[in-house]
């Protein structure tokens, strides 16, 4: 483990250098975020540079540092899998940045692509992890077609699968997880 302030510009560098060192380092995982709620009003400057700095620029040099370090053999497959989310109103700052997430991880698919790198985004909808106020499981429920939310293992099985040589034809896409939420 290495405790790391993905505000700081200097932390993915360190992030990935430590990773290679520790062994054969294959594929990142982006699963982190910074999410506060607030609106178009409410939103000050602090946030939005926050979020963008946590959620953009943080995984852009994750990413960045990782295709520099690793070979450019292309039969060697290197994997990108980030977390995006369709979230928009009344958390501005967040779900913005998820979008910037996403164009940045389709172009790094495309760019890295003949260097042998597979770059996805999944979109999980909602995941019972428990930070969800009361209600609000009941409510996502209900506008779920699956009929319950998705687990931290569903989202994972879906990693695993991208991770692994079944999944290495896959490339530069957003993948939806969300048993039919955002239908």
């Amino acid at each position: 483990m290495v405790e790391a302030d993905l505000q700081d510009p200097a932390t993915p560098e360190h992030l990935i250098s430590s990773a290679w060192d520790a062994g054969d380092l294959r594929a990142l995982v982006l699963a982190h975020c910074e999410s506060v709620d607030s609106s178009v009003l409410t939103t000050t400057v602090e946030s939005w540079d926050r979020h963008y700095a946590v959620n953009v620029r943080a995984n852009w040099l994750l990413i960045q540092h990782f295709a520099r370090i690793a070979d450019e053999n292309p039969d060697n497959i290197k994997s990108v899998v980030a977390l995006t989310s369709d979230h928009t109103a009344h958390n501005l700052p967040y779900g913005s940045s998820k979008g910037a997430l996403d164009r940045l991880v389709i172009a790094a698919g495309v760019e890295l692509g003949e260097r042998g790198f597979r770059c996805n985004l999944i979109n999980p909808g909602p995941i019972d992890t428990g930070w969800m106020p009361a209600g609000l499981p009941e409510q996502l429920r209900e506008e779920t077609p699956a009929g319950r939310l998705g687990t931290p293992q569903d989202t994972a099985n879906l990693i695993s699968f991208l991770l692994s040589p079944r999944g290495q034809w896959i490339n530069a896409q957003l993948l939806k997880s969300d048993g039919g939420f955002g239908a």
